[in-house]
């Protein structure tokens, strides 16, 4: 007899998370609106900016060392504890593991993969742009600088620009991307801002980055939040391409089972004893695969044929046994009677 298993508190939670709709109604994807344009261009504009400021060595890269030799991390020594493990919200790795736990709970809630494909190919254009940048430009830190008021570019460096700051930008500012509601996503654009702006101040306070470093950061993070819309119909198409994956595999996973699959009846000559006249083919019964076929010792010798074939045969005569002595009533009976 089977018996159902009990539901535990969890699975009961579970259950009705998994009731909700595969991709709700309210929750939209953002497009490149003409306004969204306008602000990547300017961000761009920007970047280049900082990026030109920087190379001809002008007041900005004066600025930088004027903040490296203030010394931040000696003037309050006090909070050096604790910006050392804040700014840790702004590293690659803790950061995606937390962010990417979050979203695939949502993905798994909304039965949708948008939330982590979207992370992903965030991620995706922060190392590609960033890295190249870093590579290309090649600029030493404030702690490996080898020439006082020099730009520090082009010497094996990979500081600028900063990827701490990039990387809170893109990783705490997806969450405010991807809110379903336009009050959460004021809500969590406001505390990405505040999160990447300390992670920013912190890496100059620790005196790992230039203060141009950070600000090219910023705009480089804010780059790839304001172009992830060019990239959802390839997001729309990917997580198509893993449902279909899925379904295929679940398919074949049910036509791999065993089943019972009938034999068709086939003629099979029986063999006659020897002397015997040629006999004539008989069809089987059909046996299911799953059960063995019977050896045919048992059989006598001679034809068999299946219970199918078998002519029914009606009985000539009476089913009663023969009785010699039993007469018929209203006649004489043939018992002799003994003499007296």
């Amino acid at each position: 007899m089977r018996t159902e298993r009990k539901l535990t508190r969890l699975d009961r939670v579970f259950a009705r998370l998994d009731r909700e709709p595969e991709r709700p109604a309210h929750i939209d994807v953002p497009r490149m609106s003409r306004h969204r344009v306008v602000l990547f261009a300017s961000t761009l504009a920007f970047y280049a900016a900082i990026v030109w400021a920087v190379v001809i060595t002008s007041w900005l890269v004066r600025l930088d060392w004027q903040v490296m030799f203030f010394r931040p991390y000696q003037q309050w020594p006090e909070i050096h504890a604790f910006l050392d493990y804040y700014v840790v919200l702004g590293q690659r790795g803790p950061t995606a593991v937390m962010i990417a736990a979050w979203l695939g709970w949502r993905s798994w809630r909304q039965h949708t993969l948008r939330p982590l494909l979207t992370l992903g190919a965030s991620l995706l254009l922060l190392n590609l742009t960033v890295g190249a940048a870093k590579i290309s430009m090649g600029r030493l830190g404030p702690h490996y600088a080898t020439s006082v008021g020099s730009n520090e570019m082009w010497l094996g460096g990979d500081i600028f620009p900063s990827g701490h700051t990039a990387n809170a930008v893109v990783t705490w500012g997806i969450l405010a991307y991807l809110a379903s509601t336009p009050n959460a996503r004021r809500w969590l654009s406001a505390f990405s801002a505040v999160v990447s702006l300390g992670v920013g101040l912190t890496t100059v306070y620790l005196g790992t980055h230039w203060l141009s470093d950070v600000v090219l950061g910023w705009a480089a993070g804010l780059l790839i939040l304001l172009a992830l819309p060019w990239f959802e119909p390839l997001i729309a198409r990917a997580e198509s391409g893993i449902f279909d994956l899925r379904d295929a595999w679940r398919d074949r996973r049910r036509g791999a089972a065993p089943a019972e699959v009938p034999v068709p009846a086939a003629l099979t000559p029986i063999g006659s004893p020897a002397g015997a006249g040629e006999q004539e083919p008989v069809v089987r019964e059909p046996v299911a695969a799953s059960r063995p076929a019977r050896p045919p010792g048992h059989m006598a010798p001679g034809p068999h044929l299946s219970r199918s074939e078998r002519t029914p045969v009606t009985p000539l005569g009476s089913r009663r046994p023969p009785q010699s002595d039993r007469v018929t009533r209203g006649t004489a009976s043939a018992r002799p009677v003994a003499g007296g």
